[in-house]
């Protein structure tokens, strides 16, 4: 079962790119596994590497300072696809935390948040102020806090974030029973074994209508 989500801040990956689909973000011969470790190597595989398997120096991961930010910045309808669950494990096994865009495919969604994965829908004029952001100020963090559902500018320079025109906390939506979960870190199974002392309960008082027959 995945961790309990608790606020955290990072960095961010910037990556404008539009409609990137399932099969971008881990090509379909990393899918033999069932295991979710050792995925983060095929994360944008066929965008990170060369036919050769040499990296791309221009691809935004490659980038060293890139390593150890926990939130990815991605373009416009971000996940549509497959419905393959390694997407969100990739993304997860390479240290990302968080994806912010405009919007998410439905199923990439629902499998990001079964697995601890955080995807953050923000309105178009907010999605271009960050991107602004970060490129005046690429060290800018972000504080993200799922139990007050907020996101928290941190930029590293004064005056970078009134001139993008963000905010310093601005909001987002999720699911509530999604919300609960990625809170406790449990998911579906976890959370009716967690209330099985009230589920007994709620038989012993409610006897069974239908005589079995012997």
């Amino acid at each position: 079962m995945p961790e309990p989500v608790a606020p955290f801040t990072s960095r961010v990956i910037p990556l404008p790119a539009e409609n990137v689909d399932t099969d971008q973000i881990i090509p379909a011969r990393f899918l033999k596994t069932t295991e979710k470790s050792g995925l983060a190597e095929g994360l944008f595989y066929n965008w990170r590497y060369l036919p050769d398997g040499t990296p791309r120096p221009d691809f935004v991961l490659n980038r060293p300072e890139m390593a150890g930010r926990a939130v990815l910045l991605g373009g416009p309808n971000f996940g549509p696809g497959s419905s393959r669950e390694h997407a969100p494990w990739a993304l997860l096994a390479w240290g990302i935390r968080a994806v912010i865009s405009t919007g998410f495919a439905d199923i990439f969604r629902q499998n990001a948040l079964k697995n601890g994965l955080l995807p953050i829908a923000v309105p178009t004029e907010r999605h271009a102020a960050l991107f602004e952001l970060v490129a005046a100020d690429p060290d800018v963090e972000l504080t993200v806090d799922l139990a007050a559902q907020s996101v928290r500018v941190l930029p590293s320079r004064p005056g970078v974030a009134a001139a993008a025109a963000v905010g310093e906390t601005f909001p987002f939506e999720i699911d509530p029973f999604a919300r609960q979960m990625l809170l406790e870190g449990t998911d579906e199974i976890g959370y009716v074994l967690g209330r099985l002392p009230a589920i007994e309960t709620w038989e012993a008082a409610h006897p069974a209508r239908v005589n079995t027959l012997a």
